[in-house]
């Protein structure tokens, strides 16, 4: 959630970091929606997402006080984990998740965590 078109945001430059290492991304920014990034389309929403598009991991690019809301959309499509960005933390987003089933990760970087784990 929150995917910029702009390449200098960290949010485009983590979505081009996983699909680089063989994740598929779905890029979801309703100021973007329609634009590719990362030659993928860009969606107003998760609930916008095409019919058969699953959804494992919703990664949220959003201050903390919108980031609630986007936990709330993985919980409807049946995401199976939140990961909320370094710096954004919703401790109540986080219960709801955990209550609904899904992993959570908060107040982490997918960059920062590949290389801390060796995985780079």
């Amino acid at each position: 959630m929150g995917c910029s078109p702009r390449p200098h945001r960290d949010s485009n430059r983590i979505a081009g970091l996983l699909k680089h290492r063989g994740n598929r991304i779905v890029p979801v920014n309703p100021d973007a929606a329609g634009a590719e990034i990362h030659g993928e389309p860009c969606a107003p929403s998760l609930a916008a997402l095409p019919d058969g598009v699953t959804i494992d991991v919703v990664d949220i690019f959003r201050r903390s006080d919108a980031a609630g809301a986007h936990v709330d959309e993985a919980i409807a499509i049946g995401a199976r984990a939140v990961w909320m960005q370094l710096g954004v933390i919703d401790e109540a987003a986080a219960e709801r998740a955990r209550a609904a089933g899904l992993e959570v990760v908060m107040d982490r970087c997918p960059a920062i965590e590949i290389r801390r784990l060796g995985l780079s």
